[in-house]
């Protein structure tokens, strides 16, 4: 579902592309009260103070496809794009401010100054990606509930979200889904293997006490990590993530009748104090 915002008493929608806000022609012109022709114009005469992929992006083929095809499915979308474009510029923050500063009007000025404040730096909007731009994602989990007993398609993008401390798939940042799409094979890889080599109830019984351990330091180092990051910050970098991946790791091994008990009990710990506020599963 896509934001929304008020620029001059308008509502519109916040679009981005690869993470970053965005806005097309036709939106930079009702905003700047003048017209497409205008902004093309300004942008053909002064193409040398213009960069791909700082001032503008442009995108053609199969990507404009994705991209017109994900704003179409966003319900409460304001954005209309022609299904006979053949290329779309979607310009950034700083190509905004070329054209404000090229048109050079009070209009130009006072709106960039609102897409400043209420569009361009909307930190929800920041570490959002688009569904196409997660597609590598969405096919390694597809095989990950496809080729593993017992983990259906919800509880496989907790192990996904629990890994990069995301509540939801699209706040992975754009850059991180290659590293996600590795994370998922390599636990398609493991529990692969867990499946062949199927283990005694005593081993079963020994693995759901680690990784309950497992959880448990991952919640002490999530209280007082940031602590330690200030007295050796490289240290910090290397460790943390052997405590991430262990403690999404570790939830596989849990003995499912007592994961939401556990949950909620390593949540409400106090510690400061060392009590439980919920009964410790055995």
């Amino acid at each position: 579902m896509t934001t929304l915002t008020q620029i001059n008493d308008t509502q519109v929608s916040i679009i981005n592309f690869k993470s970053i806000p965005v806005v097309t022609t036709a939106m930079l012109a009702d905003f700047y009260a003048t017209d497409t022709d205008n902004i093309k114009q300004n942008y053909s005469r002064n193409k040398s103070r213009f960069i791909e992929g700082k001032h503008f992006f442009k995108i053609v083929g199969e990507e404009l496809k994705k991209f017109v095809g994900d704003l179409k499915s966003l319900s409460n979308s304001t954005i209309q794009i022609s299904p006979k474009v053949r290329n779309l510029i979607l310009w950034t923050e700083r190509g905004a401010a070329r054209h404000a500063k090229m048109l050079d009007t009070d209009q130009a000025w006072d709106i960039f100054e609102q897409l400043e404040d209420c569009y361009f730096h909307r930190q929800e909007i920041l570490a959002k990606t688009h569904k196409s731009e997660r597609t590598p994602l969405h096919d390694a989990h597809t095989m990950l509930v496809a080729k593993t007993k017992h983990l259906n398609s919800s509880d496989a993008w907790k192990l996904i979200n629990q890994r990069f401390g995301t509540k939801s798939i699209d706040e992975i940042p754009y850059d991180a889904i290659p590293v996600a799409v590795e994370y998922v094979h390599h636990l398609i890889a493991m529990y692969s293997n867990a499946d062949k080599n199927q283990l005694s109830e005593d081993k079963l019984q020994n693995m759901h006490a680690l990784a309950t351990h497992m959880i448990w330091v991952r919640e002490w180092w999530r209280e007082y990590g940031a602590a330690l990051k200030k007295l050796n910050p490289t240290a910090y970098g290397r460790v943390t993530n052997h405590f991430t991946d262990g403690s999404s790791l570790a939830w596989w091994f849990v003995k499912p009748d007592q994961k939401k008990q556990l949950e909620e009990c390593v949540k409400s710990f106090d510690w400061m104090t060392g009590n439980y506020q919920q009964k410790l599963p055995i």
